[in-house]
């Protein structure tokens, strides 16, 4: 359990320490994205807010102390009360915020998100912890449409989950996607390469011109973005496997040219750097 424990606070530091900053600095910019669904922006994962006549409904909260301004931004939409807090997984830049938000509403997560978030190094306290647990799917019936929750195995990591305002035609989909960007795919909280991308291509399908996504980090995005997002998780992936098979080190492939028509993806450094990024496709591409 001790070494649980610390891969998992190592990979939550990998995901929060490039966020870091005075966030007395930080503005919470908020998006209208369709029906009753916005998006706000601020530092961390990007959140999701349902509105209207039952109340608030949030998707992820950020970092804790820009709790405050968060409530502040989603006062403006709708007055009324939070009553459900769902977290698509259980990074601090995503649920860092549950200490308050879960003394509002009813925080609902992946049964593997809960483990993690009460097994860190420094366990979330009781307030932070999720109250009902998804293990494949569930649904939220607020503010005139279902809301579903489905499990998509293991990816991000083991305990991501995907949201879909079925009326409001939109998806979060917290880290499985970030546009437009490398992806992190954090091994140490049961994250899977192949997984990963099986999902991106499982959501792509589901899409149509209309769909509007939020991703985990990044700008509000469509069915386009999605598939530019697939192609090129598809492309490298098959990049690194053909050099895996050629018997190339990491180094080798670290310097292989054809990386340069993906370095829009690698603009923004940190866990979801170019180098980093390669890095997990060696990993676990090749394992046995």
């Amino acid at each position: 359990m001790k070494t649980f424990a610390a891969l998992t606070s190592l990979a939550l530091c990998a995901v929060t320490a490039f966020a870091q900053q005075n966030y007395a600095s930080v503005e919470i910019k908020t998006t209208h994205v369709a029906g009753n669904v916005y998006m706000l922006e601020g530092s961390g994962g990007n959140i999701g807010v349902s509105v209207g006549p039952d109340g608030v409904l949030m998707v992820d909260n950020e970092f804790l102390p820009l709790a405050a301004k968060i409530e502040a931004a989603v006062a403006k939409l709708n007055p009324g009360p939070l009553k459900f807090m769902l977290n698509t997984h259980w990074h601090g830049d995503h649920t860092g915020g549950n200490a308050h938000f879960g003394k509002k509403g009813v925080i609902i997560a992946h049964q593997n998100a809960r483990l993690r978030l009460g097994s860190a190094a420094k366990p979330a306290p009781p307030e932070a912890m999720p109250v009902v647990t998804v293990n494949d799917t569930a649904s939220v019936h607020f503010n005139g449409e279902e809301i579903r929750l489905w499990h998509v195995g293991p990816g991000h990591t083991d305990g991501d989950v995907i949201i879909h305002f079925t009326k409001s035609g939109v998806l979060h989909m917290g880290d499985q996607f970030v546009n437009p960007r490398f992806p992190f795919i954090d091994f140490a909280s049961g994250g899977d390469v192949q997984g990963y991308i099986k999902t991106v291509g499982n959501v792509l399908a589901q899409c149509d011109d209309k769909t509007k996504i939020i991703p985990g980090h990044g700008a509000l995005a469509t069915k386009a973005d999605l598939k530019k997002f697939h192609d090129m998780l598809t492309a490298t992936s098959g990049v690194v496997k053909k050099a895996i098979a050629a018997g190339k080190s990491l180094a080798d492939i670290k310097a292989d040219p054809a990386w340069a028509q993906w370095k829009e993806f690698g603009a923004v450094a940190g866990p979801t750097g170019s180098s980093r990024y390669i890095e997990a496709l060696y990993n676990g591409l090749g394992k046995k």
